[in-house]
């Protein structure tokens, strides 16, 4: 009888079935469908709808947490994981939920490499990946119902980066921004007020 760590573990296919997140140094060409997911108790409901429909279209998902709905966790617990997987391709896509998908999206973007965006429409849920490489998606689990998230998610995971030389040199800017490789090229001077004494 095979232990449950028999000679399959280390791929992907073993660990989407044992619901673990991927240790280090994996990539996504064995299992282009692996699909990370990550929410706190806000998204907690709309994970486990989305995990189940993920699966019924033959997805493999990773669920990054949380396991269990705890009213007080908070979501940088689960989605910085979910986030540096994405990052290093250990998961083809990310799905990351809080409550308003505000949260969840400012903590993926802190993550290099990552491209996280919140969304309420398909046409975004498309053209972010075409035309910037989105491999995060952010959803308000107290703001979309599940109908309408799926149809996000699934959108989202049907797109391609296009890769235009157009898309390719704005990421190349945005990368060079995130690696604060020469960021006054962007901007030299002091803030400046607009319209006299008007107040932000």
């Amino acid at each position: 009888m095979k232990s449950r760590d028999s000679d399959d573990t280390g791929s992907f296919q073993a660990l989407a079935r044992r619901d673990e997140v991927i240790a280090n140094g994996k990539t996504t060409n064995e299992s282009p469908k692996l699909i990370g997911i990550a929410a706190d108790h806000g998204g907690f409901a709309l994970k486990q709808y989305l995990t189940d429909r993920l699966r019924q279209a033959s997805c493999q998902v990773v669920d990054f947490g949380n396991r269990d709905l705890a009213p007080n966790d908070d979501y940088p617990q689960f989605v910085v994981p979910l986030a540096r997987a994405v990052a290093r391709r250990e998961v083809f896509r990310g799905v990351a939920i809080c409550g308003s998908g505000v949260g969840v999206c400012v903590a993926a973007n802190k993550v290099g490499g990552v491209r996280a965006c919140l969304l309420h429409d398909t046409f975004s849920a498309h053209q972010g990946v075409e035309d910037d490489d989105l491999n995060v998606i952010c959803l308000g689990g107290l703001v979309v119902g599940n109908a309408l998230a799926w149809e996000l998610v699934h959108t989202f995971l049907a797109a391609r980066f296009v890769g235009a030389d157009h898309h390719r040199r704005r990421l190349a800017q945005v990368a060079e921004v995130e690696n604060r490789v020469s960021t006054e090229r962007y901007w030299n001077g002091p803030v400046k007020v607009l319209g006299g004494n008007r107040r932000l």
